[in-house]
């Protein structure tokens, strides 16, 4: 029987196979030579019968017959290293790490998610406390965009950086910064340095998001990746979820000092624990195990690309967070921000292409089916930061409530969405499958959006709560499928690079759904004023709406698009 590569493999079976999980010899070649007597029994009978092979399962794939390399370019010649294996244990748990050593190890990741997420909503409902007492009401927009840049830009470079040093370094330092800045935070003194802090903050929030998600796929194994998934779902939503509803609660009774000063303890026993429990050998270590210094390992790291993919991602963010917010859209800040992402992802792009350890890799990217996993998470948040931004205003200006009854009406889509999300990593276990999932997912989003932009101003309240709920249970059951599924189509070379770069695009669709939100109702809120206002005084009504407010001109607009019919 001639030899299977992966590329006949692919294409031969291409319209048999799954999109979104590799088969086991698909997963072990990575454009390698697979022989037959590599691949599973039931393959090579398939294979001999000239019959397609089943659907792929992550319970039966294996990258190895003794592990999963760790090292790049460990395959290329077919024969792989036995210090470049990566070995698991029979519960699917990383050789050389104790039971116990590693609960300490995958708690403080959990944890850590729990506190950067609290850490970063709790601005949405203490912000007006904080630049009151600095009387700097202007600059509340900036406290939540100081964090949202530096965590984003940096996000997709802690993968490679990690790659080349190790991850433990990365994310003591993603810890170190993050309690060093919220001790800043509690004691800042201007509204200049708070923000500072903030942005600093972002830095830390940046290294333990990411390392937090690339360490736990580096101590379990694919097949039982869903469960702890599932575990870092359910703090990550507990945390988002308690910064939000007990911020403004503990500013009023503690201070907003207060809300930052009670973070630390927490954040020193997760530093200490992280220092004396996280395994040095986890990821490739590039420089130590090829003996280079650090001088020497930075050489070949990618630092053009990522000083480009920096700054297109600063300036994007940059100039969609200010436009509409602090200065119209033609302000020149805002169309220079622009013009320079721009610039820079242009050229990004060509530097990327060229460079030999990229820091984005543009065919992984580009290729089916990571690309089509990466773009389905970036429009899906597109679609549900729009969601939950406007949400609350609808509730507001067309049904007249208050904001905490508005802002309660996001608790039951919070709470389906916790659930489905812990569910669909179990789920994974126990199945192997993900297809379905994302599949499922993406279907009750589009249903979500469909009711929503049906709704009229005279629904019943209830009835638009009701609304809400479908789109959070399709984010709940898709994300963690994809999130597992481009961790399954890639190689252990890849995987840090490609959880790195889903954050980023993820990150990118929430700025982009509240940016286009806001730049739509600022448009329908000239439109409607131009088409309903009459009278004397039309002219003034509709020229003084530049000086309002940003969020007053969308309260308006929804208040508008409401009476409408629309």
């Amino acid at each position: 029987m001639p030899s299977i590569t992966r590329k006949d493999n692919r294409s031969s079976h291409a319209s048999e196979q799954t999109p979104l999980l590799q088969s086991a010899s698909e997963q072990r070649s990575h454009g390698t030579v697979a022989t037959p007597d590599e691949l599973p029994e039931s393959e090579v009978a398939q294979q001999g019968e000239g019959g397609p092979p089943q659907s792929p399962d992550i319970r039966k794939s294996k990258s190895h017959p003794n592990g999963r390399p760790i090292a790049p370019n460990s395959e290329a010649t077919g024969t792989v290293d036995p210090k470049d294996l990566v070995k698991f244990k029979k519960n699917g748990k990383l050789e050389g790490v104790s039971d116990w050593q590693f609960r300490c190890v995958f708690g403080g990741i959990v944890l850590g998610y729990l506190i950067t997420m609290f850490d970063s909503t709790l601005m949405a409902s203490s912000h007006p406390v904080i630049t009151s007492y600095f009387h700097a009401s202007n600059s509340a927009s900036w406290l939540s965009t100081a964090f949202l840049l530096t965590s984003t830009s940096l996000q997709p470079l802690m993968g490679r950086l990690s790659d080349t040093f190790g991850r433990k370094p990365l994310y003591v330092a993603g810890l170190v910064f993050l309690t060093a800045t919220t001790a800043w935070c509690a004691l800042a003194q201007s509204i200049g340095s708070f923000i500072a802090a903030r942005a600093f903050c972002g830095v830390g929030a940046a290294g333990m998001l990411s390392m937090g998600n690339v360490m736990t796929n580096d101590l379990v194994s694919i097949e039982i990746r869903g469960t702890y998934q599932a575990y870092i779902n359910l703090f990550y939503g507990g945390g988002s979820a308690c910064g939000a509803a007990f911020g403004g609660f503990l500013c009023d009774k503690l201070g907003w000092r207060m809300t930052f000063a009670v973070q630390i303890p927490i954040l020193l026993v997760l530093l200490i624990n992280a220092i004396f429990t996280t395994p040095t050998f986890l990821g490739p270590n590039l420089a130590k195990r090829s003996g280079l210094g650090i001088r020497d390992a930075m050489k070949g790291f990618d630092i053009a690309g990522s000083i480009l993919l920096m700054g297109s991602v600063a300036f994007l963010i940059l100039g969609l967070n200010l436009g509409g917010n602090i200065y119209p859209w033609k302000h020149p800040i805002v169309i220079t921000s622009l013009i320079i992402a721009c610039i820079s992802g242009a050229i990004l792009i060509r530097v990327e292409s060229l460079a030999t350890r990229p820091v984005m890799p543009l065919p992984m990217l580009f290729s089916q089916p990571r690309g089509n996993l990466v773009f389905n998470n970036f429009f899906a948040q597109i679609g549900m930061n729009t969601i939950l931004f406007n949400a609350p205003l609808y509730f507001q200006a067309v049904k007249l409530e208050s904001a905490s009854v508005s802002g309660f009406r996001l608790a039951g889509p919070s709470l389906a969405l916790t659930i489905c999300g812990v569910s669909a990593g179990f789920i994974m276990t126990a199945t192997g499958r993900m297809k379905w999932l994302i599949v499922v997912g993406s279907l009750s989003m589009l249903l979500g959006a469909t009711c929503l932009s049906s709704m009229w101003d005279a629904i019943p309240t209830w009835l638009a709560t009701i609304f809400l709920v479908p789109s959070s249970i399709g984010q709940g059951l898709s994300f963690p499928a994809t999130s597992l599924a481009v961790l399954a189509t890639s190689t252990q070379e890849d995987q840090a690079v490609m959880a790195s770069t889903l954050i980023l695009w993820r990150s990118l669709g929430i700025v982009m759904g509240v940016s286009l939100s806001s730049l739509i109702l600022q448009n329908a809120l000239t439109l409607y004023l131009e088409r309903l206002v009459t009278g004397r005084s039309k002219d003034k009504v509709r020229f003084a709406q530049p000086c309002v407010p940003p969020l007053c001109r969308r309260d308006l607009s929804l208040r508008l698009c409401g009476w409408s019919g629309v």
